[in-house]
């Protein structure tokens, strides 16, 4: 994490990388040799990823072992961020890291321990069909180290379609402004306009991170976003405090949220939208990932097409002009740049042909624009890979680009003390003071 403040002061070289020009760290122009033997066709993986979606994951690379005659060992493991360290670390690195973050990649990347991706994949080709600023997340003092394989995209607004269509309300609410004048019309019909629920044991607080993070990337656009998050602008910067503010019009305006502030920090997320659903909503809309289907009531999900419908989180008037989409994903790195197997295997995990069993299982995301949208099980997952194909430019999740201290710390429980009543300047100023002076030294 500690890295990440470089990695974002280099965002503005977009050019494809030269591989021999010393631009990696530590001056890398060739391969790094870690993983597995060479030419065994085996390549092993780690992630983070269990159950159900490892097998969809597994379902995904079958075809292509069979066509490749390569054995890919898949292993999941939930403490990922501190296994992948100690493998490395001692010499039995896995030949490819799937990285749910992107700190943990940076900084094998300072290390020189993972190989950069224009060493054996084709950069121009590939930033081509990708969402766009997808690479970026990946790239440190120039050179980009790993290569997205899902996609999760934050930037949604979920309404329980049947109860929102009676009301007659906007679907396609143009500004920030603009949703604010639905919200009014929704709390005039004396209905909770919004749904919201933050609390998820110790991590509560990082759905309001979420919501900062938005807010910041639309009323000050791409640019701003990346210093604040590399804290080449402080985390008490103005324009970051006017965000919490702007925030604070939707989430502390009494009728505004379902529960109020009590309400918000102890409904859990994953249970956050269940009362929109009935003959009488309790509250209409919801801001979160494309994952949240999977929290919705199972008679919702099975129907998800007609019982929910979602719309992009707006622009903010005034702001930044383009439509900018908030995410995340996988992020694949290859700690075996010897290997052609595992390139091999790298070259199609990153691909937009991979993935299409994972798509129809349901959950999944392909961060390329060129994937076949067929394989999606409904339309209201193609609706949500349009949004982010279609989007101006996309930034990964703020908290996971800073230093852990901040990101899954301060940041967290800021948010909830700011919910609980503290004021934005107090918060932004509290959280800025926490963050760890490796991280300063290190940009």
């Amino acid at each position: 994490m500690a890295v990440a403040a470089v990695a974002l002061t280099a965002t503005g070289c977009l050019q494809n990388p030269n591989p021999t020009g010393g631009a990696g760290g530590g001056g890398l122009g060739g391969f790094v040799d870690g993983g597995t033997a060479d030419g065994d066709k085996n390549v092993t993986i780690l992630g983070a990823f269990g159950g159900a979606e490892a097998e969809a994951f597994e379902a995904s690379l079958v075809a292509f072992e069979e066509e490749s005659g390569i054995d890919v060992q898949y292993t999941p493991d939930q403490d990922f961020t501190t296994t992948v360290k100690q493998k490395v670390n001692s010499g039995d690195s896995p030949d490819i890291g799937l990285f749910p973050q992107p700190g943990g990649l940076l900084e094998f990347a300072a290390q020189d321990k993972v190989n950069p991706i224009d060493t054996y994949l084709d950069y121009e080709s590939l930033d081509s069909t990708l969402v766009p600023g997808l690479l970026e997340s990946a790239r440190y003092r120039g050179r980009v180290y790993g290569a997205p394989m899902r996609l999760a995209v934050k930037s949604l607004v979920w309404y329980p379609k049947p109860s929102w269509e009676d009301g007659g309300y906007s679907v396609e609410p143009t500004s920030m402004q603009d949703l604010a004048s639905v919200t009014d019309t929704v709390k005039g019909d004396g209905v909770a306009p919004w749904c919201m629920g933050w609390e998820s044991d110790q991590a509560t607080g990082w759905v309001g991170t979420d919501w900062i993070e938005e807010i910041v990337l639309r009323m000050w656009g791409p640019d701003v976003y990346d210093q604040w998050v590399s804290h080449e602008i402080p985390f008490n910067d103005e324009r970051i405090v006017q965000s919490f503010e702007e925030f604070g019009k939707l989430a502390k305006t009494e009728g505004n949220v379902l529960g109020g502030s009590r309400g918000i920090l102890n409904t859990p997320f994953g249970e956050t939208m269940n009362p929109a659903f009935g003959p009488d909503p309790q509250c209409y809309l919801m801001r979160q990932g494309n994952f949240a289907s999977g929290f919705l009531p199972a008679d919702v999900q099975s129907d998800l097409d007609a019982k929910v419908g979602i719309f992009v989180y707006p622009p903010f008037e005034g702001g930044f002009e383009g439509q900018a989409i908030l995410g995340g994903g996988d992020i694949a790195g290859l700690f075996n740049g010897n290997d052609d197997d595992a390139k091999a295997v790298m070259q199609f995990l990153t691909s937009d042909q991979f993935g299409g069993e994972w798509a129809k299982a349901g959950g999944w995301l392909s961060p390329h624009t060129t994937f076949d949208a067929t394989n999606y099980p409904n339309e209201t997952t193609r609706q949500m890979a349009e949004i982010a194909s279609s989007a101006d430019v996309f930034r990964f999740d703020g908290s996971d680009l800073m230093p852990k201290e901040v990101g899954s710390g301060t940041f967290w429980t800021g948010m909830v003390e700011w919910m609980s009543g503290a004021s934005s300047q107090e918060t932004a100023d509290k959280i800025e003071a926490s963050w760890p002076q490796a991280a300063e030294q290190s940009s």
